[in-house]
């Protein structure tokens, strides 16, 4: 393997990271802001408000983003075995 084959794998890797992981911070993002804000103008600091929203939208994105990441984990992974075994 070349380190240009090599250097392209690792790129490509690291999009499909980031693209699996995007809706389920995405949603932890929001709910967070959604609560320092609700926070801040009812001065309610308290500490349990501001995970347990958090931790709920992730499980729930999860769930709704699991099958579609798993698809992307395995076609990136026969992609990988279907151009490794042709290098071969």
């Amino acid at each position: 393997m070349t380190p240009d084959g090599l250097l392209n794998i690792v790129q490509q890797g690291v999009i499909v990271i980031l693209l699996m992981v995007a809706p389920i911070i995405g949603s932890g993002l929001a709910v967070g802001l959604t609560v320092s804000i609700l926070q801040a103008t009812t001065q309610i600091q308290e500490p349990t408000l501001a995970f347990v929203p958090k931790i709920v939208a992730v499980l729930l994105a999860v769930m709704i983003f699991g099958g579609w990441v798993f698809s992307n984990v395995v076609r990136f992974t026969i992609q990988l075995w279907s151009e490794g075994l042709t290098m071969l």
